[in-house]
């Protein structure tokens, strides 16, 4: 099989190049996805820390463009979420952005530099995103509870959200790689 094979799934190409202006365009709106959905749940007074609106995104940005889109995606979504409606909270924001920039960097690399499934990648990035989250929180003061209370407030809840997003985004990742691949292999054939 060779490398060059789009529709093979290998390191070369499990992911797709984060270039031109459509890239840039699905990129930001994968970030407003980010920002909306989690206003939304908060409008709708959903359980937004059973549902992780805001990680979902930023996962599938890291499936679908690789650890630069992952990485930029994880990064801003929070600070545009929070210049939009205040959210996450300040203390708690330096934590999400760490967290989010976790997720999408580690994802994306897994995906491109080391070929790991799609499934396992998200498994490893969301636990190191919570270990980078909760060392954030410590190095930076980010709460005023006690740690063991806030933990326990904090980590248990995302965990049928992690499951779900463990199981689902890479299905759904590997759909839109399938669609932007069959557009552009129709274009190529259409300018032949």
């Amino acid at each position: 099989m060779s490398a060059y094979d789009e529709s093979a799934i290998t390191v070369r190409n499990a992911t797709l190049p984060f270039s031109g202006m459509r890239a840039v365009v699905l990129e930001v709106l994968l970030i407003a996805a980010a920002v909306v959905l989690p206003v939304l749940a908060h409008l709708a007074h959903l359980p937004v820390r059973f549902l992780l609106p805001m990680h979902w995104p930023v996962i599938v940005a890291g499936l679908v463009y690789g650890w630069r889109g992952g990485a930029l995606t994880g990064l801003f979504a929070p600070v545009v979420s929070y210049l939009f409606s205040g959210f996450p909270v300040p203390n708690i924001l330096p934590s999400m952005m760490a967290e989010l920039l976790t997720y999408g960097l580690v994802i994306g690399v897994l995906r491109e530099k080391v070929g790991l499934n799609s499934f396992l990648s998200v498994a490893i990035a969301l636990v190191l995103g919570r270990i980078v989250f909760v060392g954030f929180v410590l190095l930076t003061n980010g709460i005023t509870a006690n740690l063991t209370e806030y933990l326990q407030a904090a980590l248990p809840p995302g965990l049928v959200a992690a499951v779900c997003q463990v199981i689902l985004l890479p299905l759904f990742a590997s759909w839109w790689i399938g669609q932007e691949r069959g557009k552009n292999k129709s274009l190529r054939e259409k300018a032949r």
